[in-house]
């Protein structure tokens, strides 16, 4: 399906880059393709039991396909008041079944919910502050140690030297999307497993 005719199924309105808030830390409004989200829900990481945290969510998008496909419980995590604004209206679609919600926030100082196994993230912000979050992320496993994946997709390559190198996080297969944009190696959603501790 086009993304005109997926906008129309789940009744939102996600599309158009936005890069009125970006600034060296925060990264432009631009939402994930359709077709790289649908690779994902097909993927078989994201359950009904699951509940996801979509970081720099946006007009919405993620949080809303995800929960539409899999039937997961959705957060997204804004901290542009005019774009989580827009993600409030999207939500009283039909599609969000009432399982998705958006918070307004920096994400370096959200507390990640204890219920949390799936984190979404498409580059939406510095190296500096993902490092802040994942210190979110680990503390949320320390309080309540579960199984955890992280997803980033079309990481910079230092995001992904960072996270490859990181000690508590373990490297999956990646789920591929190259051939939906002209075979671009960079098309990839990587996916890692988190350690509770070392």
């Amino acid at each position: 399906m086009t993304e005109q005719e997926w906008e129309q199924l789940l009744q939102i309105k996600t599309a158009g880059r936005d890069d009125s808030q970006s600034d060296g830390e925060h990264h432009p409004y631009e939402p994930t393709d359709y077709s790289v989200l649908e690779r994902l829900a097909n993927s078989g990481y994201i359950r009904k039991k699951d509940t996801l945290v979509d970081y720099g969510s946006g007009k919405g998008r993620v949080s809303i396909f995800m929960t539409y496909q899999t039937g997961c419980r959705s957060i997204g995590i804004e901290y542009d008041e005019r774009l989580w604004q827009k993600a409030m209206v999207n939500a009283k679609s039909a599609a969000a079944r009432s399982r998705v919600s958006f918070i307004l926030a920096d994400a370096a100082e959200y507390e990640l919910p204890d219920e949390t196994d799936c984190c979404f993230f498409f580059n939406p912000f510095a190296l500096h502050t993902l490092k802040r979050v994942l210190g979110q992320i680990f503390d949320s496993l320390q309080r309540r140690p579960r199984p955890l994946r992280i997803f980033f997709y079309y990481p910079y390559e230092d995001v992904e030297d960072f996270l490859n190198h990181h000690l508590r996080l373990m490297a999956e297969e990646s789920i591929d999307c190259g051939d939906l944009f002209d075979g671009d190696e960079k098309e990839k959603i990587l996916v890692y497993s988190l350690r509770s501790s070392l």
